[in-house]
C-alpha cells in the first residue's frame, strides 16, 4: 500500500511542478515585455542617444567627480539593465563610460556591465525558450548543438569580436545552445573587451565625434574581424589534426 501511495503521487508532483515552472515562465515573460514596453512607451531611448550625451556632459562629469562611487554603480546597473533587456542604447553608454571614467577604467565598468547584462539575456533565453525549442527542432539542432558545445569559447570569442553580429541577438541565440554558463561568460567578457576600448576611447574626444559611425571605421572593423577569424584557428587546426595522414 505504501508503494502503491507513493505511486500515485508522482504524476500529480511532476504535474505540479510543470504547472509552477510554466507560471514562472510566463511571470518573467510579462516583467521582461512590461519593462521593454515602459521603456518604449516613455520614450527613455532619448536620453541613450549623442545628443542628449553631449547635451548634458557637463553636467554627468559633475557628478561624477562628486560622486564617483555612485556614478559607477549607476553607470554598470544602467548598462547591464540595458543589455539584459536588449534595449538599444549601448554604443552611447560605453562613450559615456570612456567620458567619465577615462579609456581604461570605461573599458572596465563597460565589461562588468555588459557581461553582467549578457548573462541575465543568456540564461532567460535558456529558461524561457530551450526546451521549447529543443522538443520542436531537436532533430535537427542535435549536430549544431553537439558541434558548438565543443568548441563553444572560441566561436562565441569570435561571434563577440566581428561586429557584424548584434550584441542581443548572440546573447539570445547562445542561451539556446548547450554551451556551459562559465564558458559563455569568460568568452563574452574577453570577446567585448577591443570594442569596448575603441567606444570608451573615443568617448573622451566627445566634443568632436558627430555621429558613430566615426567611431566604426573601416579599419577597426577590419581588425576587428581579423581577431575574430584568428580565435577560430584552434578550431581549424583541431580539425586538420583529426584527419587521418
Amino acid at each position: 500500500m505504501i508503494r502503491h501511495d507513493v505511486t500515485m503521487t508522482t504524476p500529480i508532483s511532476d504535474a505540479t511542478q510543470s504547472s509552477s515552472s510554466n507560471t514562472g515562465k510566463i511571470s518573467i515573460a510579462i516583467a521582461i515585455g512590461l519593462a521593454i514596453g515602459a521603456f518604449f512607451y516613455l520614450d527613455l531611448g532619448r536620453f541613450l542617444s549623442l545628443t542628449a550625451l553631449k547635451e548634458n556632459r557637463d553636467n554627468l562629469l559633475s557628478f561624477t567627480q562628486a560622486n564617483f562611487a555612485t556614478a559607477v554603480g549607476i553607470f554598470i546597473v544602467a548598462y547591464a539593465t540595458v543589455a539584459g533587456l536588449s534595449l538599444p542604447g549601448a554604443a552611447i553608454l560605453t562613450l559615456a563610460g570612456g567620458f567619465l571614467f577615462g579609456a581604461v577604467f570605461g573599458t572596465l565598468f563597460v565589461n562588468v556591465g555588459a557581461t553582467t547584462g549578457a548573462t541575465l539575456a543568456f540564461l532567460t533565453a535558456r529558461y524561457l525558450l530551450r526546451d521549447t525549442v529543443e522538443q520542436k527542432f531537436g532533430k535537427w539542432l542535435g549536430p549544431f548543438q553537439e558541434g558548438f558545445a565543443k568548441n563553444a569559447f572560441s566561436y562565441l570569442l569570435t561571434l563577440r569580436l566581428i561586429p557584424l553580429f548584434p550584441f542581443f541577438v548572440v546573447n539570445l541565440v547562445s542561451g539556446l545552445t548547450r554551451v556551459n554558463v562559465g564558458t559563455y561568460v569568460a568568452a563574452t567578457a574577453l570577446g567585448i573587451i577591443p570594442g569596448s576600448f575603441v567606444y570608451a576611447y573615443a568617448g573622451r574626444q566627445l566634443g568632436t565625434i558627430n555621429s558613430l559611425k566615426e567611431i566604426a571605421s573601416t579599419n577597426v572593423i577590419g581588425a576587428f574581424v581579423l581577431l575574430g577569424l584568428l580565435a577560430l584557428v584552434p578550431i581549424v587546426y583541431k580539425r586538420f589534426a583529426a584527419k587521418p595522414a
